[in-house]
């Protein structure tokens, strides 16, 4: 919950001090990973139900966030599949 939080307000700050007319309002990207299985959400200000349970505070290696971030899409396409039939 601290995690969510701390997002919000990073959140809050870039739609009040950097916000253009015109623009969508920000969203944050939280990468988790771990309990053997890993999560992207993307965050809305209007959502609240987003959970983390732990983060990092650097990025992992460009080409590991690539694959992680490939394997993960490839992932949420095949249970969209997956509902479909």
């Amino acid at each position: 919950a601290a995690y969510k939080g701390q997002m919000e307000l990073y959140l809050r700050w870039l739609e009040k001090n950097d916000h253009v007319d015109g623009e969508n309002p920000p969203i944050g990207l939280i990468l988790c990973a771990g309990k053997n299985e890993e999560h992207i959400e993307l965050m809305h200000l209007e959502e609240s139900n987003i959970r983390v349970a732990e983060y990092l505070t650097k990025l992992p290696d460009t080409k590991l966030l690539e694959q992680k971030l490939n394997q993960a899409m490839e992932s949420a396409k095949n249970r969209l599949e997956q509902k479909k039939e």
